[in-house]
């Protein structure tokens, strides 16, 4: 692990996101002691909690796995951290009984876990982490053993149960659709470094660097060399980007679903605020909700997400198309640094 800094306010909720092996889960098991930082300081509302053991920082921890204890009931399972910080055993069945209904699962507290379903399981370990009434909760990639459609509902309610809650959270994640859908800001982690903080809506549309821009979301890349004039000569066209102009050798980035294509090939610019290139499609396939083409241009494949039609046929291999695209959407990055 590199340097890394970051501050989150009471009640945000905080998204470490990154590819496997970035250090999303070292940072996260350093906020809650379980590993030791050899380094820096951890604070928590002013209090300087490094050296600190686990169990004297109040935070609750909800992992990937659960660790759901198999031989006790959930109701033992949710007791289990109360019962370690000496609560009174009244209180403890009032404080079970609050944080189970709280995920919705009040009539299961004499079952035992393996009578559950994955869902099931995921909130009783998110109960778990709630009933002690944490500073800090702790996510570390909660959604990742359940099936695509029980993990969005899980993640809007989780969502829900942390904005009611006001609830500080860091969430660990690697998928940037979970990280964009909840997170109110999002740390984009790579190789143990932070290569951007911001909210979705900065890192989506002003990723730092290549990294970001290729993991939060599909995006092309083409090369082009910097002119005079402030356009990219990028095979046989002239590219125009948001940030004005440079020098030298230049990455463009565009997002597939911010390009229009349709038919002719006959390439024109309208206003000096879009951008045009023309090309034949190479390859179409059918998603449902979108085509997505493969455009050979003369400075290199572009892909290209279209919304499907009932009503309309869609492009075929070997047509000739123009693509356009706003200048706003043309990101560029030095190619010292693209990587």
């Amino acid at each position: 692990m590199s340097d890394l800094s970051f501050s989150l306010g009471q009640g945000e909720l905080l998204g470490l996101l990154g590819p496997s092996g970035c250090g999303k889960t070292t940072t996260l098991r350093m906020i809650s002691g379980l590993v030791q930082a050899t380094s820096g300081k951890i604070k928590v509302g002013g209090q300087d909690v490094t050296r600190l053991p686990t169990y004297r920082r109040n935070m609750g921890v909800m992992f990937q796995s659960y660790a759901l204890f198999p031989h006790m009931t959930i109701a033992e399972n949710v007791a289990f951290g109360l019962q370690m910080r000496k609560v009174k055993q009244s209180d403890i069945a009032k404080r079970v009984e609050s944080a189970l209904a709280m995920v919705h699962l009040a009539g299961v507290a004499e079952r035992k876990p393996r009578e559950l379903s994955g869902g099931q399981q995921q909130r009783i370990a998110l109960a778990r982490a709630l009933v002690i009434e944490p500073d800090i909760l702790l996510l570390d990639e909660p959604l990742s053993n359940l099936d695509a459609k029980l993990r969005d509902s899980m993640r809007n309610e989780i969502r829900e149960i942390q904005q009611r809650l006001r609830m500080t959270t860091v969430f660990v994640t690697h998928d940037q659709t979970e990280a964009m859908a909840i997170c109110d800001r999002i740390v984009v982690m790579n190789r143990g470094k932070l290569e951007q903080i911001g909210s979705p809506h900065d890192i989506y549309e002003n990723p730092a660097t290549p990294m970001v821009a290729e993991f939060v979301g599909r995006i092309n890349r083409l090369e082009g060399q910097w002119r005079n004039d402030g356009a990219i000569a990028v095979g046989d066209s002239l590219i125009r980007a948001k940030d004005g102009s440079g020098a030298g050798r230049v990455l463009i980035m565009i997002r597939p679903h911010r390009i229009d294509l349709s038919a002719s090939g006959a390439e024109s610019v309208t206003s000096p605020e879009e951008n045009a290139v023309t090309g034949t499609v190479r390859h179409v396939t059918y998603v449902g909700d979108t085509f997505q083409y493969e455009v050979a241009t003369t400075g290199g494949l572009l892909h290209v997400e279209k919304a499907t039609s009932s009503a309309a046929e869609p492009l075929q291999p070997g047509d000739a198309v123009t693509l356009r695209w706003k200048t706003q959407d043309t990101l560029t990055f030095s190619t010292e640094v693209a990587g």
